[in-house]
């Protein structure tokens, strides 16, 4: 299952897009979106958010 993002826990920071090896999430209107078909599970930006907006399901 791809990643999920929480938008009202999400902060912007961007620091999940930046560590996503295969660039499956973008920026939409200041929040982290990804793209389930991309995602490969691989939890990096898990493991990298610093307000834990983001969850493996």
């Amino acid at each position: 299952m791809p990643a999920i993002v929480d938008k009202n826990t999400c902060t912007g920071c961007e620091q999940c897009v930046n560590s996503c090896p295969v660039e499956a999430i973008s920026m939409n209107d200041d929040v982290a979106v990804v793209d389930p078909n991309e995602c490969v599970d691989c939890g990096d930006c898990v493991d990298i958010c610093p307000v834990e907006a983001i969850t493996l399901e």
